[in-house]
């Protein structure tokens, strides 16, 4: 095929018809299979001896075992997948977020074909394609910030948002954060981390102090407390703090968001302090009003780095130019796959262009449709379960009053049901979902409800 005058390779491949009849016959034929992925439907009894070997098999090589006892079989048909036993289930949590459209879904597998017949898989510190240029400049444009540094996951995203924030306001050596934060896993995340299981035998290598938490049922108190408590650590550690690290919503706390009252005096502060502020946007990315939790809560003029991650595929650290870095500090061999990346405009094209976002758009839609079932569940059935709980598309409650042998086992009943969750929080734990936005329909979350209520029934009765 010939190229036209200054036309790269490159463009010459993807504009081939070859590659758009390939595209059209493989979403063809995972349409037609999915056909058959459309409510849920119990394992299969002819594969559930292969399914528990492969289970034991991947279970013994990996050292430990699996939350739920499954893995996925390679097709789904958006809010359903697919599992090896033969089982059709609802999955609303999503990898912890990560699949917000669903599975199997045609913009994603477009997306993949793209990345599939690029020249590099990995891309990174020596290599990377004009499409990070492309998904770099829609995160700058959304975020408000300058500067964006790919990173393969969201808690490499907060390691760099911490070295930006020390270089810049060295020697300053001390982190705020908020009690019952998560932060991520690796040496130094865990620190910050208020779960002492997930440190236990590592050396400290950070300094941290927390400050409470937004309190919804007595929301002056917590604001007071939490102002004092700010104080007190600024007072105690004068021009230590690097930064304090906001989760606008507290995700693996158990799905609590705070209020624009709450933050905005803690912000302020730290302003007057020269201190920077980190907006921890791993889980809370493109679930709220607003594609980011701070632009719900109207904080943007506060924000200095805000890391992003999960839903994204490509997770990054947005900065302003204020701390942009010096050469050597960040820099990583892989910085995000190819297909990651593709997946990742896909992803935002879809989440910018559609109605998602706003006051009215699909993420609120999802939420006040839940809560409303939710609502009357506890209603009905007062002594089993408490709330509705979170925003937008995520979506919590406590059943049994948030005891935590009872809500795992909550959890796991579900899961034989036909719903995939997760659990948040302690004291109480609760159930949370992390809706995929961009495939879940009204009228799938009716049929939830009514598992739910089930199960919460059958549960109460054993």
């Amino acid at each position: 095929m010939n190229k036209k005058p200054a036309e790269l390779s490159a463009d010459a491949l993807y504009a081939d018809p070859r590659i758009a009849k390939a595209k059209l016959l493989l979403a063809e034929a995972v349409a037609e299979h999915q056909n058959e992925i459309r409510e849920i439907r119990p394992p299969n009894p002819a594969l559930i001896d292969k399914t528990q070997k492969l289970l034991a098999e991947y279970e013994a090589v990996r050292g430990g075992k699996l939350f739920y006892p499954f893995l996925g079989s390679g097709i789904g048909n958006g809010v359903f997948i697919e599992l090896i036993d033969g089982s059709v289930k609802y999955d609303l949590i999503g990898g912890i977020g990560v699949h917000w459209f669903g599975h199997s879904a045609k913009p994603l597998i477009q997306a993949g074909i793209d990345a599939a017949i690029s020249n590099t898989i990995m891309q990174g510190n020596l290599l990377q394609n004009r499409d990070s240029i492309q998904l770099a400049k829609m995160f700058v444009e959304k975020s408000g910030l300058e500067h964006c540094f790919f990173s393969t996951s969201g808690v490499m995203a907060n390691e760099n948002a911490l070295k930006l924030a020390f270089q810049k306001n060295m020697p300053a050596y001390r982190i705020l954060s908020f009690a019952h934060c998560f932060a991520g896993r690796t040496l130094s995340l865990s620190q910050i981390t208020d779960k002492p299981a997930y440190r236990e035998g590592l050396p400290a290598n950070v300094f941290v102090d927390y400050v409470p938490f937004y309190d919804y049922e007595n929301p002056e108190a917590s604001s007071k407390t939490a102002l004092e408590s700010l104080k007190t650590y600024l007072k105690r550690y004068p021009k230590q703090h690097a930064a304090m690290l906001f989760e606008f919503v507290q995700g693996e706390g158990g799905i609590y968001p705070g209020t624009t009252a709450f933050f905005r005096p803690l912000l302020q502060i730290l302003r007057e302090e020269g201190i920077a502020v980190i907006a921890d946007e791993v889980q809370t990315f493109g679930r709220t009003s607003q594609l980011f939790a701070y632009q719900h809560f109207g904080l943007e003029e506060y924000i200095d780095i805000a890391t992003i991650g999960k839903l994204s595929h490509v997770c990054a650290t947005l900065f302003t130019d204020a701390f942009k870095p010096r050469p050597g500090l960040l820099s990583q061999t892989f910085t995000g796959s190819t297909s990651a990346i593709h997946a990742g405009m896909a992803i935002m094209h879809e989440l910018t262009e559609g109605a998602y976002l706003g006051p009215n758009g699909k993420n609120m839609q999802l939420q006040n449709h839940f809560f409303q079932h939710l609502e009357q569940i506890a209603k009905r059935h007062p002594q089993l379960i408490k709330g509705p709980y979170g925003i937008g598309s995520m979506i919590a409650f406590t059943p049994y009053n948030g005891e935590n042998a009872r809500v795992m086992q909550f959890a796991k009943s579900l899961f034989k049901a036909g719903i995939i969750s997760f659990t948040a929080g302690a004291d109480p734990t609760r159930i949370r979902f992390l809706l995929p936005a961009g495939a879940i329909t009204e009228e799938q979350i009716d049929a939830v409800a009514d598992l739910i209520e089930n199960t919460l029934i059958q549960e109460q009765g054993k």
